[in-house]
């Protein structure tokens, strides 16, 4: 914050949540700056409407707003006649709203309303007295420590006596409030900017780790290759000297484990694991994605992890089912639930089992999934054994596999450290942006000066996009 200028004097802030502030400002308990209340019952036979004329908000709403904070028509709405009977308040356009129950109320995810709205009764709403400006209202928010603050037991919670009670630091003049508002709105908007053109490049980045692994386990290495039709229309041209064939002639057999009751902890290592369908959702197989099974259904586990063999999700998602990872690591003690596969390969076969693993993310692999899955509902679908085996893949000679392989461990290694160091910058700019926030709205830096040329709005995130291209 080097290129900020403090205020000129500071006093004792009287407030758990900041230790000083300019001697001008004031501290003031929230239930002072506006009218707190919380929400209201949903019925579910209420939710899903999406045309009426006031937006219902549930408290996963809160993690759908926009890059400023502020919630949009969502998924549920309902009519000013229903919300008058559930006694649901309505809260006006510029209200904040919160969680005030559950793991939501400790993300601290503060949102403005952008239309009238009702909200759920695991949340809470701070209607903004006119006096002052609640879009620097919904910035100071941010200084709140929620976990600070909850009433302790297992499922956190927070009323309005104990957040009316709060204190937040206040400029007097409604004037500088909204300077602080635009000044963060504008400064905001180019970090976001920043932050989304790094997004954007580690999905980039992906994308081409894919379109390597891809081109290299169905094409080849050697552009001179002479190619045949591999007589699969999803494969195409492929190598004249690779096999084509079913996996069933790769794969000897498919194992499971059984369900078991267990403790949703990673097992340590005197302790016996049993794996979630997570551990294989990034395609790099994640041991420590694994419960830790209770002492009465030890004798029920089955089916222990293999070093070498791939282990597939054959009920899940649309999007994962089929997802699969090569295990590359010994783990003693961790077996497989019953809604895992791990290969068994057929021993007469030259196969490298990461090769395998790599031409299973290929897309139109992935495409025959989804073909072969069905599923008593949209959001889970299963694959029969018998399906998955009558997958067609490629198999190259054992020696070209091992150069495949080699070759893609090299360019994924090149392609971590490039995604790494775009996630690490992300990361530093999330903590300037927080930094900023919060430095602006505690009054460390003095932003009373800030103008914006020619009267200019506050720089929207597509301008600064515009102007860092």
């Amino acid at each position: 914050m080097g290129k900020y200028k403090a205020y000129p004097e500071y006093k004792l802030s009287g407030s758990r949540q900041v230790d000083s502030i300019p001697v001008s400002w004031n501290t003031k308990q929230i239930k002072h700056l506006g009218i707190l209340k919380g929400g209201a019952g949903f019925p579910h036979e209420e939710q899903g409407i999406i045309d009426a004329e006031l937006s219902f908000h549930k408290v996963n709403s809160l993690g759908k707003a926009d890059r400023t904070g502020n919630l949009k028509r969502g998924d549920n709405s309902i009519s000013a006649a229903t919300a008058k009977r559930l006694g649901a308040f309505v809260f006006p356009p510029s209200s904040i709203v919160f969680a005030k129950v559950g793991a939501a109320l400790l993300l601290s995810r503060i949102r403005s309303l952008t239309e009238a709205s009702c909200i759920d009764n695991n949340m809470m709403g701070l209607i903004v007295n006119e006096k002052y400006d609640a879009k620097f209202l919904k910035y100071a928010m941010h200084e709140i420590k929620f976990d600070y603050i909850v009433n302790p037991g297992a499922i956190p919670s927070l009323n309005e006596f104990q957040m009316g009670n709060l204190k937040l630091p206040i400029p007097p003049q409604r004037q500088e409030q909204t300077q602080i508002a635009n000044f963060l709105d504008h400064e905001t908007a180019k970090i976001d900017t920043l932050i989304e053109k790094q997004q954007q490049l580690i999905k980039l980045l992906k994308e081409k780790r894919q379109a390597l692994i891809s081109h290299a386990v169905t094409k080849g290495l050697n552009p001179q290759a002479p190619m045949k039709d591999s007589g699969v229309e999803w494969l195409g041209e492929v190598p004249e000297h690779w096999g084509v064939l079913r996996l069933k002639h790769l794969i000897e057999s498919l194992e499971s484990g059984v369900s078991v009751n267990a403790a949703d902890i990673p097992a340590r290592t005197k302790e016996v694991g049993v794996l979630k369908t997570s551990c294989v959702y990034t395609r790099t197989f994640r041991a420590e994605e694994n419960k830790t099974v209770v002492p009465e259904d030890l004798q029920r586990v089955k089916c222990p992890v293999r070093k070498g063999a791939i282990i597939i999700s054959r009920m899940n998602t649309p999007e994962l089912v089929g997802a699969s990872a090569l295990v590359n690591e010994d783990v003693s003690n961790v077996y497989l639930p019953d809604r895992l596969w791990q290969t068994n390969f057929n021993q007469e076969v030259d196969l490298d089992s990461e090769y395998l693993a790599h031409f299973m993310t290929v897309e139109g692999f992935r495409v025959q999934i989804s073909l072969a899955a069905e599923g008593a509902s949209s959001s889970m679908q299963n694959i029969a054994k018998e399906d998955y085996l009558s997958i067609n893949c490629l198999l190259p000679p054992l020696s070209e596999q091992q150069q495949i392989v080699q070759y893609i461990r090299q360019r994924i290694e090149y392609f971590s450290k490039l995604d790494s160091n775009a996630n690490d910058a992300v990361n530093l700019l999330k903590e300037r942006r927080t930094a900023l926030i919060s430095a602006a709205v505690t009054g460390k830096i003095d932003v009373r000066h800030f103008t914006l040329k020619d009267g200019q709005a506050p720089i929207s995130q597509h301008q600064a996009m515009e102007q860092t291209a």
